[in-house]
């Protein structure tokens, strides 16, 4: 069964390299510019996993994870962010996130990831 990924990002250049990624080894189900997508995303689709951007205007990265949980806490949500600092990442860590990578990436670490939150 194909891991359904849900891509969320403001920029629409990191969603289609995101998408270029994945695509052949899972399931793209949808894509959204910004936290309350995702949330809508979750609360209509069957999603597996989440590649979430921290900052985005409107509901941020954060935010958006802290509602998904609440709304089916087996969707796992990784962070592709640019925010090094630990002190930074530790909301999302208590919202509820499963992993996170850091920009810029490989190809290779975002299959790996999502391959690690879902066995």
């Amino acid at each position: 069964m194909a891991v359904k990924v849900l891509i969320v990002d403001n920029s629409e250049v990191m969603r289609e390299v995101l998408h270029e990624a994945i695509q052949d080894e899972f399931h793209v189900i949808g894509e959204a510019e910004d936290g309350q997508g995702a949330i809508e995303a979750v609360e209509n689709f069957d999603v597996d996993v989440i590649m979430m951007d921290m900052v985005m205007p409107g509901v941020d990265g954060v935010e958006a994870t802290r509602k998904i949980k609440q709304l089916d806490p087996s969707v796992k949500v990784i962070f592709c962010t640019s925010v090094t600092q630990q002190e930074r990442m530790k909301p999302a860590i208590e919202a509820g996130a499963d992993g996170y990578i850091m920009k810029p990436f490989e190809n290779s670490t975002i299959r790996e990831a999502i391959v690690d939150v879902t066995t």
